[in-house]
């Protein structure tokens, strides 16, 4: 593990594979760490590729500089958290692979600052930049029972019960998101070790609030959510990723999933896996990767 500081984070790492080999960065999702890419940066390494693989903020050892600093976890933090990263290890562009929080941040730098981006794998909804403006609009009923966990987090109920049982809360939703994943007890209590972040619980609940405007932006990035509010288009080469047994992401249709991209993209659903991608299907994700960098 390496640390650097990055933006408003001392950030925790893996940097492995060759020092010039082409710059991969794969980011974990909630409720998920560093682990989940195991074995698909051990597949980059030996195909050459130089991989990143950062804890999120309030995840493992990553750590808030500054105990004043807002402990967000909106979009724009994500993105900015990334795109500071890259400037830190003076990345000037990279592959960015990601899924749930990861993908996100990934969309975000991508949308935004497409110059720093040599291509997107993105796992569904693909476009994973949030209409905060639409979002309390009310969905299906089958999709709001699928979001519960958020809803729950909505109040003080929810936070505390986080708080008093973030092994069991978690564990939970990987069951129910990857129903066909049979993962061992010991690669989940593997994970869950990154829980116990004191920061975990303040930035997955300002997340699940912010995102139906229940709770305030940090300043510090108004002016990247201002951007994300105009739906920016992604113009990167791009390939999503969908699990066909995703057990919280909705099911759409080929021209909805691709809804967002204006550059060169493709979509790929991979039957027998749920929500956490990289973990369960990494040869499948890796080649992904791959395909970009032989487009390049």
């Amino acid at each position: 593990m390496k640390n650097i500081v990055a933006g408003v984070l001392n950030v925790s790492y893996r940097d492995m594979g060759p020092g010039d080999g082409p710059v991969v960065v794969l980011l974990h999702g909630f409720p998920y760490d560093i682990q989940a890419y195991n074995d698909v940066s051990a597949r980059l390494v030996q195909a050459g590729c130089r991989c990143i693989v950062p804890y999120l903020r309030g995840y493992g050892p990553t750590r808030f500089l500054d105990a004043a600093t807002p402990r967000s976890g909106e979009q724009a933090a994500l993105g900015a958290d990334l795109l500071a990263l890259l400037d830190a290890l003076n990345i000037p562009k990279a592959i960015l692979a990601g899924y749930d929080w990861g993908g996100r941040a990934a969309c975000v730098v991508a949308a935004l600052w497409p110059e720093r981006v040599t291509g997107l794998v993105s796992c569904d909804p693909g476009y994973n930049i949030q209409d905060i403006a639409s979002a309390n609009t009310p969905a299906s009923p089958e999709t709001e029972r699928r979001l519960w966990y958020q809803f729950y987090l909505h109040g003080e109920r929810g936070r505390a019960g986080l708080a008093a049982n973030r092994a069991e809360f978690c564990r939970l939703l990987w069951k129910l998101w990857s129903p066909t994943w049979p993962f061992a007890e010991s690669t989940f209590t593997d994970t869950a070790q990154s829980f116990e972040n004191p920061d975990f619980v303040d930035v997955v609940v300002h997340s699940y609030r912010h995102r139906y405007g229940l709770a305030p932006s940090d300043p510090g990035y108004s002016f990247i959510q201002e951007r994300l509010a105009q739906k920016p288009q992604i113009t990167v080469p791009a390939v999503i990723l969908a699990g066909a047994d995703d057990g919280v992401s909705s099911k759409r249709d080929e021209r909805s999933a691709v809804k967002g991209f204006a550059g060169p993209v493709r979509r790929l659903v991979i039957a027998g896996v749920g929500h956490n991608v990289p973990q369960e299907a990494p040869a499948e994700f890796t080649d992904a990767i791959l395909s970009l960098l032989r487009n390049n």
